[in-house]
């Protein structure tokens, strides 16, 4: 008689084990803002109620449950802006790929910052969240 370990606990997964930044990029319909070595940043203005954020979408390694929020730092050619999160509690959720999480962070920003962020020709976009440090070059596409 044959033994199988398929058969005891199902099928093996079949999703990539070791994600890349390409494929995220490759997967996901949206434009990257910017790109780490294990993650990939989706981002955009929103207003609401006359409340600007600056909301992201970090797909990738980056896997947190955090109660004291994040600080999202631009750093451009003479210029620098720092802005907190939104709410001190958030957290990653798990993909459908192995490995792969995502984390939804939304950021406040003045009015008077967007014009200026808009302008500014960013170099790198840095995220502190916890004991993680991450530095995502903007993307520029292909």
């Amino acid at each position: 008689m044959a033994f199988s370990f398929t058969k005891l606990f199902g099928k093996a997964e079949t999703a990539q084990t070791n994600d890349t930044v390409e494929a995220i990029i490759e997967t996901v319909e949206n434009n990257p803002y910017g790109v780490s070595d294990t993650n990939v940043l989706f981002a955009g203005l929103n207003e609401l109620g006359g409340y600007f954020f600056f909301q992201t979408v970090i797909v990738g390694q980056l896997s947190v449950k955090v109660k004291n929020g994040a600080v999202l730092t631009f750093i451009g050619k003479d210029f620098e802006l720092q802005l907190n999160s939104d709410m001190p509690e958030f957290e990653s959720d798990r993909s459908d790929v192995k490995g792969r999480y995502i984390t939804k962070i939304d950021f406040q920003v003045e009015e008077s910052d967007i014009k200026k962020l808009e302008k500014a020709k960013l170099k790198t976009i840095g995220l502190k969240v916890k004991k993680h440090n991450i530095v995502f070059s903007k993307y520029s596409g292909v």
